[in-house]
């Protein structure tokens, strides 16, 4: 499938997903705030069914697949686990999802209160996605992965199809980026219309090594958002679509992460958590300086955090 095939898929998928998940808000930031010389639109994603934008692919790959009697299955750092476990839930299929031991126990929690199973085991993520792969050749359920099929990129992509309606004055996007299905979804959706740019933590330039090299790379991948972050190579669907539309990468360090969440909770109330905030460390820390007039779009794209480590 080539980059410019998932436009009318992302469409098609706005139009089945929209009576389940949130159109989130956006709020503008007048140039200054942060120290940004530059006006700064927030797409608060975070607030979306189950805590991230996850929800949207989720529902996708389902509404648009048979499910067997055993359900759906997934393997997840904690966000994609939980959006998958809420779709189930409101679609009445049943869920089970593996996680790794690095997964927050505020995650772990999320996804059970929505009556999924839980496997924890694994050191990180695709120790729990091989993990769920044997699990899967037992019992036949759906595979729901967090970043590498067409539904799930196409899902996250209606959030680029959301922010183009509620700011078409933007220029530029901040994403983060783990195994790449969100910044996949965005790009694809603008095509080059808007400059749309890749933000990681340090400890894992997962996309940012892979563009370096002109291949998909394995990374050691760590950090305070490694839960969220912490693939260790980014999708096979994703990567032509990042080499096609993808801007820039920018990689920014875990003092930063921590100063942008607790930037946020301060100045604005929002409560994110460290995958959702690394493009607004990108900013305060100088890794992405818009140019004079740049209208720049940032996607907080995730809240399920410990609130006890915010404050």
């Amino acid at each position: 499938m080539s980059p410019e095939d998932f436009k009318p898929l992302i469409s098609q998928a706005h139009s089945l997903i929209r009576s389940y998940v949130r159109k989130t808000p956006t709020i503008t930031l007048a140039s200054g705030t942060f120290g940004v010389e530059s006006p700064l639109t927030l797409k608060l994603e975070l607030m979306q069914h189950a805590g991230s934008f996850k929800s949207r692919g989720a529902f996708n790959r389902i509404l648009n697949s048979p499910i067997p009697t055993t359900g759906v299955i997934a393997a997840s750092g904690g966000n994609h686990g939980a959006a998958v476990a809420y779709a189930a839930q409101q679609l009445k299929h049943k869920a089970e999802i593996f996680v790794p031991t690095i997964s927050s126990s505020t995650k772990v929690d999320r996804i059970k209160s929505y009556g999924a199973t839980v496997v924890v085991g694994g050191a990180d993520y695709f120790e729990a996605l091989a993990n769920s792969d044997i699990r899967v050749k037992e019992t036949g359920s759906l595979v729901i992965h967090a970043f590498n099929q067409w539904e799930v990129i196409a899902g996250q992509g209606t959030v680029g199809l959301e922010f183009e309606q509620q700011a078409p004055e933007l220029d530029t996007i901040l994403v983060s980026v783990g195994g790449g299905g969100l910044i996949a979804g965005i790009s694809a959706w603008y095509q080059g219309r808007c400059k749309v740019v890749s933000v990681e933590p340090e400890q894992a330039p997962t996309l940012h090594d892979s563009l370096a090299a002109g291949e998909r790379r394995t990374v050691k991948v760590g950090g305070v958002a490694a839960d969220a972050l912490g693939a260790r190579e980014v999708g096979e669907m994703m990567f032509p679509i990042a080499q096609q539309y993808v801007s820039e990468c920018v990689l920014v360090s875990e003092d930063a992460i921590v100063q942008a969440q607790k930037l946020l909770w301060h100045e604005l109330r929002v409560v994110a958590e460290p995958a959702a905030v690394v493009p607004i460390a990108a900013l305060i820390s100088g890794r992405y300086v818009p140019q004079k007039g740049e209208n720049v779009g940032v996607l907080i794209c995730g809240g399920n955090v410990d609130l006890a480590k915010i404050a």
